[in-house]
This record gives structure tokens, sequence and C-alpha cells, in this order.
């Protein structure tokens, strides 16, 4: 028996029922989209702007057959991090542009050779170290925030808690925003913030894209082998998330519009997104959690939310306001998220009863978790390849390359 659907993805509700239907996706995307560019001192209004196009541009190339918002990637933080000290905002640009082509080039093996290679080249036992590298790696960032002000950050950090474990309907849904704006509430009684940004901004102007500043993307190797090959991580990320979003509008998504189009269309708002000065993009889970509660899966839902982002962006006041979130908030915030994320890694092993009683399974968790927390950089010549990426490639040819003993795995 099929589950109900209000409206299903091709269907348009009225319009006194679109609009409110698309802000509780903004709601759900917001503190998540938010928070990478604070974290990663790039500007949120360009972020927002990009999210909107970039979430329209995938609709564009999947023809409106995923109901699937597109925001802020947490996995290229630490690398755009890196990036960004080493070769300036500009070259970290570079990285995200490529990131777009790595989506392009998986697309482009997708079509030609389809999807039964990808469990092979990404089996769990190499996505689910990945992963948690992905979040320990950020572990520091999120410390060295919280201890600018310990007391707002457990208080953010219990909020998201509450919210999480305690909270029924849509606000278990945006426990982040939630915890955001109670921090944030918690920091301005202590005197933590700094309203002038506010005060100085005006209501509307344009935000600050790369061409409107003069500040283009510059390119450079070395952020390009930094930020890059993260892709092959919300690669996966995207696999799973379309399989959910499939799962609940109960339809095979996989096959028609199919996984290929959905990577160009992640591949390309993630390429104009570092064009613009924004960072890369991903379907988002918080938006999936939306579908499923409100049965909901109209495609111009979602193209209304991205809509209102975009004139969101427009507002230099609001762009201003999210900017004074102290560092102590983003703390809080992050000792959950960073910490969710090597869970999901750990999940992902559980889940798929990956044995590591099994020698070989353990050589390659071991080594992508030693390559990857230690950050290791190989370097050919001038050029240097560093971060998560050399770890998780390193994992595929091990993966590739070693023989799978499967008695071995029975006999545990």
């Amino acid at each position: 028996m099929g589950i109900t659907k209000l409206y299903d993805i091709e269907q348009v509700p009225p319009i006194g029922k679109a609009i409110p239907l698309s802000f509780q996706h903004v709601f759900a995307m917001f503190g998540a989209t938010i928070l990478v560019p604070l974290l990663t001192k790039l500007d949120p209004s360009v972020t927002l702007f990009c999210s909107g196009l970039g979430t329209l541009l995938f609709h564009l190339i999947t023809k409106g057959k995923v109901p699937a918002y597109l925001g802020s990637s947490f996995a290229f933080i630490a690398p755009i991090i890196a990036a960004s000290k080493a070769y300036g905002a500009q070259g970290a640009l570079t990285g995200m542009m490529a990131a777009g082509i790595v989506y392009a080039i998986v697309f482009a093996i997708i079509a030609v050779a389809g999807l039964d290679w990808i469990p092979r080249v990404l089996p769990p036992v190499v996505v689910g170290p990945v992963v948690m590298i992905i979040g320990l790696s950020l572990t520091p960032v999120a410390i060295q925030e919280a201890q600018k002000g310990l007391v707002t950050a457990f208080i953010t950090a219990g909020i998201v808690v509450v919210f999480s474990i305690f909270a029924r309907g849509f606000l278990k849904v945006i426990p982040i925003l939630l915890g955001t704006v109670g921090g944030y509430i918690a920091a301005v009684v202590q005197g933590q913030v700094n309203f002038d940004a506010i005060n100085q901004a005006s209501w509307l102007a344009l935000p600050k894209l790369s061409f409107v500043t003069g500040h283009l993307p510059a390119f450079t190797w070395g952020a390009v082998s930094l930020i890059a090959p993260i892709a092959i991580a919300t690669i996966v990320e995207d696999v799973g998330h379309l399989l959910v979003i499939g799962d609940t509008v109960e339809r095979d998504l996989m096959r028609k519009p199919g996984l290929h189009k959905v990577l160009l269309g992640n591949g390309a708002a993630t390429f104009v997104g570092g064009f613009l000065g924004g960072v890369p993009l991903t379907t988002y889970g918080e938006n999936i959690g939306v579908l499923a509660i409100t049965r909901v899966f109209s495609a111009r839902v979602i193209q209304g939310a991205a809509v209102i982002a975009i004139l969101l962006s427009f507002v230099q006041k609001f762009g201003a306001a999210i900017q004074t979130i102290p560092e102590p908030v983003l703390g809080g915030i992050t000792i959950i998220l960073y910490g969710m994320i090597a869970a999901v890694g750990l999940r992902n092993l559980v889940e798929n009863r990956v044995s590591l009683a099994n020698n070989r399974n353990l050589i390659i968790v071991s080594v992508i978790f030693t390559l990857g927390v230690g950050g290791i950089a190989l370097n050919f010549g001038q050029y240097s390849f560093q971060g998560v990426g050399p770890a998780a490639i390193i994992g595929i040819l091990l993966n590739l390359l070693l023989p799978n003993d499967k008695a071995e795995d029975a006999s545990v």
C-alpha cells in the first residue's frame, strides 16, 4: 500500500499554500547552509544566493523530477579553510570549481558505463571511514570556537540536543536553526554580540558576488588538490540521498531521471557557486526530512524555496545579522555537527555489516584513518595533494587491489 501524497512531484499547490510550504524548506536548510560560509570566512549572503541559484540549476538539469534542495556541504569545510590560508580565498574558489568538474567526470562515466561499477569502487569499507575522517578532521575547529565562550557554546549545544531528542513535528527537523537562535540570544544577554555591522548595513544591496567585487577565482593547483577530491565523498552522499528521496516519493530516481543527471546538476551548481564566491553544494537531508513529514513532494515548492533564498540574499541587514553570530555559538553547533558527520560514517560501517575481523577490511579502514586524520600530503614536483582526498583515493586503490576473502568473513 502506497503512502498518502498531498502533492506529488509534478503537482503545484495553490499559491496560498505553496509560499508557507516553501518557507518551511528555507527554515530547514537555513542553519546549516549559512554555517559553512561563517566557518570558512566566506560571505553568507553570497552562499545563500548560490544555494538558491544552484537549486534552480539542479532542477533545470533534472527536469524537476527530483524534489531536492541544494545547500552548503560540510565535507568541504576543512579543505576550504586550509586552501584559503595557503592560497587565499580566490585560490580556494578554483578548488571548489574543480570539485564541480569532478562531478561532471563521474556523470560522463555513469552515462556511458551505467551504475554497476559504483558498489565495487565505493563500497562501505571505503565510504564509512572517509566520512568519519571528514568529521574528525574538523573537531579542532569546533573546540577552538567553543573555548572562546564555553557557557554560550554549551547552551547552544544543549538546545540542539534537546530539540533533536524531545521535539516533535517540524521542530525536530530544525534543531540546528533553533540552537543557533537560542545560542545567539544567550550571547546577546552576555554582551558577546556587536551590532555595529547591522546598523551600518543598508536594507537592500547586491550580494558581494565575485564578479561584482572583482575578486574572481585565481587558479592554484594546490587549492585544487586540496578541495576537488572531496567531491568523491559528496558524490557518495548524493547517492544515499537520492535513494532516500526515491523511497520517500516511491519512485526509482536512480534510473529516472538517473543518478548521472543528479550528479551533473550538483556539479553544475557547485561549479557556478565556486565561480560566484559561494561554497560547494550538496543535496540536503534536512529538506528530505521535510518531504517525509509533510508528504508534499512538489518540485515547485522546492523551487519556491530557492527563489526565497535568492531574495533574502539581497537584504544586506539580514546578511550583516548573520555575520554577527559569535564564535562560541558556532562552536556549540559544530561540536554536535562534526561529531555527527563522524558518527554517520560509523553507522555506514555498522549498517552494512562491514566485518573488522576480516584483515582486508581492517587494513583498508586503518590506512584511511591514519592518512586522513594525520593529514598526509603527497608531493608531485611542484604540486601537492593533501587532506582527506589522498586517504580516500588510497583507500579506493587498496579495496580494488587487495583480494577479498569471503571465507574469512563467514568464519567470524
